[in-house]
């Protein structure tokens, strides 16, 4: 395969700015590219944090405009080289729009900053002029979620016939589909982009609204999403497409799900630096200890002979704490014992916190964000509970996969894709799957799985065949790489 040059847009990825898995994703994929021989550069806009924390970036002697409405906004461009994997990253900077304390969100009020539309159409107007201005126009540009949408809505409305451009062709992901950039019509007029383009059912409008999710699913040349399953649910009803279902529809043939990878230099029980006793399918006596440091320092018993159930989510519906909590007290009546970690809704902090205060012996709740802390968890329990209304892709049950943490999840997204039941006739199977999103259909099954877990020769042959499974990134870096060809190829 020839060379190709990517542009990689994206309003978040590590090490420089995250709140959620796109960060993840937009951090390691155009490093695997740059490090295949691809040129590749990662666009993101210069917040406040990134300014902090990386403060010799370098400023370019390129001023960048964006234009919003009527206005004329000036940007300057900062380059970052990663000299092992070759990646050149450029930050957008505008104090105006990114020099805030949170990415998205005022944390005054706790909601959406006021002018996201305008900041981001900025960003994808300025990420457009400074491809133009840095003299090498890209054979693909990857759009990634609403914030960066426009990008490739913006290469199809405002730079149809520009030479420069004119062999670009662009990629959208969908990290998801929740998220869209909704805004009010008036926005329409800060767009700047034919008004053919905005009448009622076009590919901005959404019920009156603008759309900019929307805009780019109509004009991206090809589509993805983070797993195959939830690429074909996305299309097949509005609790999944969230509203979209019919516009994903009609771009069926170029909408695909391509799993996201895990980086095992961080998350695999033979590498981990963060966990104190390391292991393989080979000798699992690491992971024995591991269980007795984490139930040592969350302060629960040490009964061995029970599992250990872990969670590490954020506490919310889509995270199936609705069901979780209609039989909670059911489940802390089997014999087993439960830690959770992660922070969410009040409701849930509360319902955690009784549970605490009435199971003692049983449960142990941590209301935080705690890294180090969510290593051991993955280390030493012996199932984590994932039982998600929905899941575009989800990494925690790929990390508990390799550190034979046996995931219960339910059958949705990227967990259908990755979590095989277990078959107590064949013996196969790593994992175990809720067909339903359904309160009594997850307790029949945290059963099923306490049960097993008493039948050790079974047991470990699920943590064995759990530990083998491979969802490396270089096995969707060729994935994205092959689709990148294929749109390339339709073109020429």
């Amino acid at each position: 395969m020839n060379a190709l040059t990517i542009a990689f847009v994206t309003p978040e990825a590590v090490p420089f700015a995250k709140t959620g898995g796109l960060a993840d994703v937009s951090g390691i994929l155009p490093r695997l590219f740059a490090a295949s021989g691809h040129s590749v550069r990662l666009f993101l806009p210069l917040y406040h944090k990134i300014r902090l924390d990386f403060a010799d970036l370098q400023p370019l002697e390129l001023q960048l405009t964006g234009r919003v409405g009527s206005r004329s906004y000036e940007g300057r461009l900062y380059h970052y080289h990663d000299a092992l994997s070759g990646l050149d990253t450029y930050f957008v900077g505008n104090a105006l729009f990114f020099d805030r304390d949170e990415l998205y969100r005022d944390p005054q009020t706790g909601l959406d900053y006021t002018d996201n539309s305008d900041r981001f159409i900025f960003f994808s107007r300025a990420v457009l002029d400074a491809l133009r201005k840095l003299d090498r126009p890209p054979d693909i540009i990857h759009a990634n979620d609403w914030q960066a949408a426009l990008v490739a809505s913006f290469l199809r409305t405002n730079h149809t016939g520009d030479d420069f451009f004119g062999k670009s062709r662009s990629v959208l992901t969908i990290h998801n589909m929740a998220y869209q950039g909704q805004f009010s019509a008036d926005t329409a007029s800060r767009l700047g982009i034919d008004s053919a383009f905005l009448q009622p059912a076009g590919p901005f409008e959404y019920w009156g609204k603008i759309n900019f999710l929307k805009s780019a699913i109509q004009f991206a040349d090809k589509i993805t999403t983070v797993s195959p399953t939830y690429a074909r649910e996305i299309q097949q009803s509005n609790e999944f497409g969230m509203g979209l279902e019919g516009v994903l529809k009609e771009r069926a043939a170029d909408l695909v799900g391509i799993l996201n990878g895990v980086d095992y230099n961080v998350w695999s029980p033979k590498n981990d630096p963060k966990i104190p006793y390391r292991y393989t399918p080979a000798n699992l006596s690491g992971k024995k200890r591991n269980k007795l440091e984490l139930l040592h320092r969350v302060g629960l018993p040490l009964r061995t002979e029970q599992p250990l159930i872990g969670m590490i989510t954020r506490l919310d519906n889509q995270k199936g704490l609705d069901i979780i909590a209609e039989v909670i007290d059911d489940i802390l009546g089997l014999p087993l014992q439960m830690v959770f970690l992660g922070t969410g809704a009040e409701e849930y902090h509360r319902l955690l916190t009784q549970a605490e205060k009435k199971h003692p012996d049983k449960i142990k709740a941590f209301l935080t964000f705690d890294d180090n802390l969510a290593h051991l968890i993955e280390a030493g329990a012996d199932i984590f509970l994932m039982p998600s209304r929905f899941e575009p892709c989800g990494l925690n049950q790929m990390y508990s996969l390799k550190y034979g943490t046996v995931p219960i999840v339910r059958k949705t997204g990227g967990l259908a894709d990755t979590v095989i039941d277990f078959n107590d006739q064949t013996g196969q199977g790593t994992g175990f799957v809720v067909e339903k999103y359904d309160s009594g259909e997850l307790l029949a099954t945290v059963e099923r799985a306490v049960r097993l877990f008493r039948r050790r020769k079974v047991w470990y042959r699920i943590i064995k065949q759990a530990m083998n499974q491979d969802f490396s990134w270089d096995i969707s870096a060729r994935r994205y790489m092959e689709l990148y060809q294929s749109v390339i190829n339709r073109n020429t």
